[in-house]
């Protein structure tokens, strides 16, 4: 059985459930899951798990997130993207970049953001995006989000294509709207791509047509946490759940034999450690 993690680098229109069924019939498994999710308009890179590599996703950190977005101002959608319909028109004013730079420079920093009623977050137990999509809405309770850089890229015939990297669970959409808003109009993204998560770059990652078994990536690599090495007495302690007594001055650890992802161990006191998770 192949176990790791797939860096996809996702085409527009693809949804979750077709790539999903690609890779399922490639590795022959039905185990396999997202570090996070694209919408089939969004393009970029996509962290996947196959077999026991989907119990590695939870430690790969993905708390930072890059995007390039293409925002189109003076027209408003309701879904706050392309796929949405035009529900509210405006004039774009005459904007020079210094203006435009002092707007983005504005979100720098730890904000909130109400999640759109297209997003995946349940309320009541019903995802947002299926309330929405029978028309209703519902009331959603402000997020804390962080905005750690934002640049322009290019402006041109009021569409402004923009970079920024920002925490886990920033809608870039809402970001975007907003960025219209005080830009004194109204907007609405075009494109976004997903350049990186974390330390994990869309360089390293391949479209799904091009896709192979040999794509596939040990998760030691992937996970931040810090590595320990256990050796053949410590592997069979930790296939049996037990404690471990570690030279190590690390809260938590992942534990590594012959160069595959065990289990997660976290301390309880001096240098002794107990199971958090397996990873087998």
């Amino acid at each position: 059985m192949l176990n790791g993690i797939i860096l996809l680098d996702k085409e527009e229109g693809l949804t979750s459930r077709t790539i999903d069924n690609k890779i399922q019939r490639l590795f022959e498994t039905r185990k396999v899951g997202h570090l996070g999710t694209l919408d089939p308009f969004a393009t970029g890179l996509l962290v996947i798990g196959v077999n026991k590599g989907t119990k590695c996703l939870t430690y790969i950190d993905d708390s930072r997130k890059t995007y390039v977005a293409t925002l189109v101002l003076g027209k408003k959608t309701s879904t706050g993207d392309l796929t949405g319909e035009i529900i509210e028109e405006k004039e774009v004013k005459t904007l020079d970049l210094k203006t435009i730079e002092d707007v983005l420079a504005s979100f720098l920093g730890k904000g909130e953001q109400i999640p759109p009623m297209t997003s995946a977050i349940k309320v009541n137990g019903q995802a947002l995006y299926k309330i929405a999509h029978k028309g209703g809405e519902v009331e959603r309770k402000p997020r804390p989000i962080e905005i750690f850089s934002i640049r322009v890229i290019e402006y041109k015939d009021n569409i402004l294509v923009f970079e920024t990297e920002v925490s886990r669970g920033t809608y870039i959409r809402v970001l975007g709207e907003d960025i219209a808003l005080k830009l004194g109009t109204v907007g609405y993204l075009s494109a976004l791509r997903r350049t990186k998560v974390d330390n994990i770059s869309i360089e390293d990652a391949v479209k799904i047509g091009d896709l192979t078994i040999d794509n596939l990536h040990n998760a030691v690599n992937m996970i931040s946490i810090p590595h320990y090495d256990i050796n053949d007495v410590e592997y069979q302690l930790v296939m049996n759940g037990r404690k471990l007594w570690l030279k190590s001055n690390e809260e938590k650890l992942l534990l590594v034999h012959n160069n595959e992802c065990v289990a997660v161990y976290s301390k309880f006191e001096d240098k002794h450690y107990q199971p958090e998770r397996g990873l087998f």
